[in-house]
C-alpha cells in the first residue's frame, strides 16, 4: 500500500485564477508563467487549466518544447533568452518568441542564419538590476535589432522589483516611458503584484501582463492581502493521513530536540509527511494545518518522514484521518500555502517548487 500523502493539482482553480487575471486587464493578452516547471504544479499537469492564455511564458528550451508537444501553437516566450548560440536554431524550429537582454544575444541573432525572422521582446534595466540594457543603451539595442534581418518585430519589457512593497512601481514606469518613448512595438511590464495593484494605468496594464505566482492561487502581496482578497484559489493541494495518535502527559515531549513539552494532557497526531517530501523544516509549533478540514498546529519540530500536529480541536480524530498540509480539504476549507511559508520564513514559491518527487502528484478538475 503506498504512503498516504499526495498533492493534488486543481485544473478549476488554474483556470479561475487565470480568468481572474483577465479581469484585471481586460484590455490586454496574458501570458501564463510556466516556469520551474508550472511553479513545481508540473506543465503537463497545469496545462489543461492554463490553456486559455494567450502565450505562455518560460525558461528554457525544454520547457518550450513540452508545451509544444501538447498542442499549443500559440506564442511561447523564452523569458531569459537564447544560453548560446545554437538555441536560436530550436527558436526558429518551435516559432519561439524570446528575450533579448544583452549585447551578445544580438550578436548571436546577427550570425544566424534562419528563414523565418523572429520576434523579440527588448528587456529594459529599469531598476532592478537583474537582466536588461540599461536605459543608455537601450534604444541603441533597439536600433541594431530593428536592422536585422533575422528579426521580425522588437516587443519592449521590464521587470517590477516592488509591485508588491511600498515602494511601488513609479520610479522604473518613468524609466521605462522615457527609454522607450515614442518606440513602436508591442510592450510588456506587469508581473502578479502589478497586473493586481497597479493595473488602474493603461501604461502598466499595456499589451501582455506575465502573471505567475497569482495563477496558482497565492496573493503576490501577501500579508498585505491573501489569496481570498484577491478572489484567489489554490492550485496544489498537499494532504497526508494520520498514522498513528499519541496521548501525552504534561511534561512529556515531541520528537527531536524536545522543542515542545506538554504542559497540559494533550493528544497528537502524527502525520506522514516530513521535509523529505518538500514540507518545510522551519517550520515551528504553531504553523496551521487541517485535520479533517479543521483548523489546527503544528507541534514540535518537523523531521524527515514525520510531522506531529496537536488533536485538541479535532478529538474525534485517529488514524487515518485526513491532514490538509496547504490547500483544498474535502470538506471544502482551505489553507493558504502562504500562510504555511510564511511560518517556515519563506515565500509560497518556494513551497511549490520545492515539492519533493518521492510525491505521488495528481491532476484534478
Amino acid at each position: 500500500m503506498p504512503r498516504p500523502i499526495r498533492a493534488t493539482i486543481h485544473a478549476a482553480a488554474l483556470r479561475h485564477n487565470l480568468q481572474c487575471m483577465r479581469a484585471a486587464v481586460p484590455d490586454a493578452k496574458v501570458w501564463a508563467v510556466v516556469k520551474a516547471n508550472a511553479y513545481g504544479h508540473g506543465i503537463e499537469r497545469a496545462f489543461e487549466g492554463l490553456r486559455a492564455a494567450d502565450g505562455f511564458a518560460l525558461l528554457d528550451l525544454d520547457e518550450a518544447q513540452r508545451v509544444r508537444a501538447l498542442g499549443w501553437r500559440g506564442p511561447v516566450l523564452l523569458l531569459e533568452g537564447a544560453f548560446e548560440p545554437r538555441d536560436l536554431e530550436l527558436c526558429s524550429r518551435l516559432s519561439l518568441w524570446h528575450v533579448v537582454h544583452c549585447e551578445q544575444q544580438i550578436d548571436w541573432l546577427a550570425a544566424h542564419k534562419t528563414q523565418a525572422p523572429h520576434r523579440v521582446f527588448l528587456k529594459l534595466n529599469s531598476g532592478m538590476n537583474r537582466l536588461g540594457f540599461t536605459p543608455a543603451a537601450f534604444r541603441g539595442a533597439w536600433a541594431r535589432l530593428n536592422a536585422m534581418p533575422q528579426v521580425d518585430e522588437v516587443s519592449l519589457m521590464t521587470h517590477f522589483s516592488d509591485a508588491d512593497a511600498p515602494r511601488g512601481i513609479a520610479h522604473q514606469l518613468a524609466a521605462f516611458a522615457q527609454a522607450t518613448g515614442e518606440l513602436p512595438g508591442e510592450r510588456s511590464l506587469a508581473n502578479s503584484a502589478a497586473t493586481l495593484r497597479h493595473a488602474a494605468d493603461a501604461a502598466v496594464r499595456a499589451d501582455w501582463v506575465r502573471p505567475g505566482i497569482a495563477v496558482y492561487g497565492s496573493a503576490p502581496d501577501y500579508p498585505e492581502h491573501d489569496a481570498a482578497h484577491w478572489g484567489l484559489q489554490p492550485a496544489m493541494t498537499l494532504c497526508s493521513r494520520l498514522l498513528a495518535v499519541q496521548d501525552l502527559r504534561p511534561g512529556d515531549t515531541v520528537g527531536y530536540g524536545s522543542s515542545f513539552v506538554a504542559d497540559a494532557p494533550i493528544r497528537v497526531g502524527v502525520v506522514a509527511c516530513g521535509y523529505a517530501d518538500g514540507y518545510p523544516r522551519h517550520c515551528t509549533t504553531g504553523t496551521p494545518v487541517l485535520v479533517e478540514g479543521l483548523r489546527t498546529r503544528l507541534v514540535g519540530r518537523v523531521s524527515m518522514d514525520m510531522l506531529t500536529v496537536d488533536l485538541t480541536p479535532v478529538p474525534q480524530a485517529g488514524s487515518g484521518s485526513e491532514v490538509t498540509l496547504w490547500g483544498r480539504a474535502s470538506n471544502g476549507a482551505v489553507l493558504p500555502i502562504d500562510e504555511v511559508a510564511r511560518a517556515a520564513g519563506t515565500l509560497s514559491y518556494e513551497l511549490m517548487c520545492a515539492l519533493a518527487p518521492r510525491v505521488p502528484v495528481a491532476a484534478s478538475d
